[in-house]
């Protein structure tokens, strides 16, 4: 992709909500109402929605409705329930999985970016109710450490969020000094590009250069690894280890856009180029700058496809692959001047 990118599109975004929230599925582009809606997906919308500058009245809508079911999936101690049913009944009980560090993390990015100032106060106290909870699992506290982070970068003095960073900081696994495998697992999993995001978020909210700078380090290490031939292929559905081939499938759009993520942040503190490399590459897989030369999007409503196989694409046009678009291209608009 080239010059700048074009603004991301919530109609088919919208197309996959009702009065409650956004469905999970599409069965191609028309929502799966019997699987429900998910804390995953909404704390996503979330973000997306209150990342949007000036937003229009439907996308301010869809915060709202967002924040609402947030609300309603937390318990009082701070875990979070997962998924509800189409007539609005929770299938599960509160836990602090993944779904709950995406919970923070919705919710931190609502109180530094809604330009909605209810939105904002909300979220904040919706936020502290969650940080009084840890995760033994490391993406759910990268989530949320990334959460606290845009909670201090408004109120540098809240004491929740300090107090999540501080218990993050200290149980973080940083990784090896191996060149050829500093990453911090045995394998590339899903959501990778957060791990590394949450270290350079932390360090900056919290003042510490070295874990900013192991964050930098491993984000440079998993983009390369992520790269072959010119443009990304990132970790597919089975994982990927040392050694493993390439290019590997399934591939979900959502190891994009966390990658376009890290890669914003790492750009606000440090200058080199290949973060903005990043982001582009990541713009440009969606456009068919990938493994399978294929567009994983429809430009005309901002859908996103679900997966792209070795024998093509999965159509099917659901919430976490549309938010993926979305957040990818919001991060390229941003920095559209250093993509021109």
């Amino acid at each position: 992709m080239t010059g700048t990118s074009p603004n991301p599109s919530f109609a088919h975004l919208l197309h996959m909500t009702d009065h409650q929230a956004t469905f999970e599925h599409a069965l191609l582009t028309e929502p799966r109402r019997d699987h429900g809606y998910c804390t995953d997906d909404m704390a996503r919308v979330l973000v997306v929605t209150t990342r949007e500058p000036e937003s229009p009245g439907p996308v301010n809508g869809l915060a709202g409705k967002a924040l609402q079911f947030l609300n309603d999936a937390q318990s009082y101690s701070g875990a979070c329930r997962n998924r509800m049913d189409k007539a609005g009944r929770w299938l599960d009980e509160p836990t602090t999985e993944d779904h709950w560090g995406r919970c923070i993390w919705g919710l931190g990015t609502a109180a530094a970016n809604s330009d909605v100032s209810l939105v904002r106060k909300l979220a904040v106290v919706q936020f502290e109710r969650a940080a009084k909870a840890r995760s033994p699992w490391p993406r759910a506290m990268a989530f949320a450490a990334v959460g606290a982070a845009e909670v201090i970068s408004v109120e540098p003095r809240n004491a929740a969020a300090r107090t999540l960073l501080a218990d993050y900081a200290a149980s973080v696994d940083t990784g090896s000094d191996d060149a050829d495998w500093p990453w911090p697992e045995p394998r590339l999993t899903y959501a990778n590009a957060v791990l590394p995001e949450a270290m350079i978020a932390a360090g900056v909210a919290l003042n510490d250069a070295d874990l900013r700078q192991r964050g930098l380090n491993v984000l440079e290490w998993l983009l390369a690894h992520e790269t072959a031939d010119g443009h990304l292929s990132p970790t597919p559905v089975a994982g990927r280890g040392p050694g493993d081939s390439r290019p590997a499938f399934d591939q979900q759009p959502i190891e994009v856009s966390t990658l376009a993520d890290a890669c914003a942040r790492a750009a606000t503190i440090d200058a080199r180029s290949l973060w903005t490399e990043g982001i582009r590459s990541a713009a440009a897989w969606f456009d068919g700058a990938n493994d399978g030369g294929q567009p994983m999007w429809d430009p005309a409503t901002g859908g996103g496809f679900d997966g792209l196989h070795a024998d093509g694409v999965n159509l099917n046009q659901g919430t976490e692959s549309t938010l993926a678009v979305i957040s990818t291209l919001q991060r390229a608009r941003r920095f559209s001047p250093a993509l021109q």
